[in-house]
């Protein structure tokens, strides 16, 4: 079995890691990121080097203290929806909306309202992994 190489354009590169086109030329011109350029001359990213850049970009340190959570969305609240008894708390994280359903009273006590920083640690034992249309063979 032959297994096709992933490589991903500069503009599908900066979308992956959500930062700009021009952030990610610039990591590839200081030799941060590796590319190659294609047949068209277009610089392309191979997946392993990306996926290897992008966890070298992990901060783990969040000043939260000792968790064995590990998956941390950092980012802006959005949105507080609150009734008597429960509240609705959304997250913009990068490019990413997190949703939380939580106490009415845990909202209150965390300060959550619009514009607030948070960050939103989750840890679940079923994650689904999907492969977008286009990744399909």
């Amino acid at each position: 079995m032959v297994t096709a190489v992933t490589t991903f354009r500069i503009s599908e590169a900066a979308a992956l890691l959500g930062v700009s086109a021009d952030t990610v030329r610039r990591w590839v011109d200081a030799g941060r990121l590796p590319a190659q350029r294609d047949d068209h001359g277009h610089r392309m990213v191979d997946g392993a080097d990306l996926a290897s850049f992008a966890r070298s970009q992990i901060d783990t340190e969040d000043g939260s203290g000792l968790s064995s959570a590990r998956n941390r969305f950092r980012g802006i609240v959005t949105e507080v929806i609150r009734d008597a008894v429960m509240a609705q708390v959304e997250i913009a994280a990068g490019p990413f909306r997190v949703v939380s359903l939580m106490s009415r009273q845990a909202a209150d006590e965390l300060g959550l309202e619009v514009g607030a920083v948070a960050i939103a640690v989750i840890k679940s034992t079923n994650v689904v992994v999907e492969i977008p249309d286009h990744a399909r063979t």
